[in-house]
């Protein structure tokens, strides 16, 4: 469980730990101290005015991390149960040696119907058209390709959460 506390829940479901670390410091900033830190890199790296687009405002997130497919959806399960369900998924295609993106999404579905799920990666075992075929056209399902940059991912939390 984060330490940023919020009523928007979001779950990132991805193997490599590195990406969890870089979605809690996109969109849990901790402290103002860390986030000056991070907008100093940022600026460093992509100029002066992102982190301050990145970062405006406090944390309106609670994020959780699962690190297998399985693992997700055991989560999405225990979140249901205790009536804090999640708002929104960021979910890898590619999660070896358990399930891919697609079965993962799967049984979530099963799970919650309803989710709203971005699918994140560098490469794609499958085509949008095929997954539009499989999970059908909605705005539940969105696609997230890597590298992504945290204005990017603020923006799609934002848009796709919709207001309590």
């Amino acid at each position: 469980m984060s330490n940023c506390a919020s009523k928007k829940r979001i779950l990132v479901i991805d193997d490599s730990e590195a990406i969890h670390t870089d979605f809690r410091r996109i969109l849990c900033p901790e402290t103002r101290k860390s986030r000056d830190d991070l907008d100093m890199l940022e600026e460093a790296l992509f100029g002066s005015n992102s982190a301050q687009e990145t970062h405006s405002g406090d944390s309106e997130f609670e994020m959780d991390s699962a690190f297998q497919g399985q693992e997700g959806v055991s989560k999405v399960n225990e979140s249901l149960i205790t009536g804090r369900p999640y708002s929104l998924i960021f979910l890898d295609y590619r999660m070896p040696p358990g399930w891919n993106g697609a079965e993962t999404l799967r049984r979530l579905r099963l799970v919650s119907p309803s989710l709203r799920v971005v699918l994140c990666s560098a490469y794609s075992d499958y085509s949008w058209g095929e997954l539009v075929r499989e999970f059908g056209r909605s705005q539940l399902l969105t696609e997230l390709r890597k590298p992504f940059n945290g204005q990017q991912v603020r923006q799609l939390a934002l848009s796709l959460i919709e207001p309590k």
